[in-house]
């Protein structure tokens, strides 16, 4: 994955073959089953790291994994659908005076899964055109880098604002672009990010401004009756929580969440 930086020198090269062959040793039972060879794929790439065909000691591969290990996570929930997700169900667990109820675990399950629902299509294109035939023996590593670089890239140009692809290729002085393919990933990444928050902010504001009406409704009520020992937020809830399941509030976030990525 770290070869989607677009950095072309030999050291990070090959730390991208690590990372792409961890993704195929470490994929789903489902393709894992598809790809027969993707057993091998690890010990190759970490053949290929050494430069001179020498395999590293056990202890450096096992320091090479769990650091590698430590950033994947990072790296693939930044490059999904996962942050826009999660940030607009956390809105929304505010919105409706809920502190921890659904829990974190249950907020990040959820976007775990509807991440994966939206990335289907890219996960299968990368089955098909990289991991299936580098499992197969019928293309290079590199080859499969490649394609695999440019699913996620496609993705991410389709769901970021030329805004933000602008003011990070002034920030990093770099030349006009023909195409979008030709953006490098140093620059897309930043901005597709960027791109994101804001249009996960933008969805939590419309999620969030019913309900602050309806607080609105109840601390003025309460104010005119005189009841200002009482909390609004005590009697705003149950409404908020009415209102959401009448609506099916959650059939309703998920869908529009899901239909919110450019396909």
């Amino acid at each position: 994955m770290i070869g989607l930086l677009d950095l072309k020198s030999a050291g990070w090269r090959r730390i991208g073959m690590l990372l792409v062959a961890m993704l195929v040793v470490f994929a789903p039972t489902e393709l894992a089953a598809q790809t027969p060879g993707a057993s091998e794929a690890l010990t190759r790439a970490l053949d290929d790291v050494s430069g001179d065909g020498a395999p590293l000691t056990l202890s450096l591969q096992i320091l090479i994994l769990m650091g590698l290990l430590t950033i994947l996570p990072s790296l693939v929930l930044m490059m999904t659908s996962f942050t826009r997700i999660i940030i607009v169900l956390s809105i929304l667990r505010q919105a409706l005076g809920l502190q921890q109820t659904p829990p974190n675990q249950v907020l990040i399950g959820l976007s775990l899964f509807l991440s994966i629902f939206v990335m289907a299509p890219s996960i299968e294109q990368i089955n098909a055109n990289a991991i299936e035939p580098y499992g197969n023996d019928e293309i290079a590593l590199e080859q499969a880098i490649e394609v695999s670089g440019d699913v996620f890239h496609a993705f991410m140009v389709k769901q970021t604002r030329q805004n933000d692809l602008k003011l990070f290729m002034d920030l990093g002085d770099e030349p006009p672009v023909a195409t979008p393919q030709d953006i490098p990933f140093s620059v897309l990444l930043p901005a597709f990010v960027t791109s994101e928050l804001k249009t996960a902010f933008q969805i939590g504001f419309m999620i969030f401004l019913p309900f602050l009406i309806i607080d609105l409704v109840v601390a003025s009520t309460l104010m005119a009756l005189g009841m200002m020992m009482l909390s609004p937020t005590i009697i705003s809830m149950p409404f908020k929580l009415l209102l959401f399941v009448l609506v099916d509030g959650w059939a309703l976030t998920m869908g529009s969440l899901a239909g919110s990525f450019v396909t």
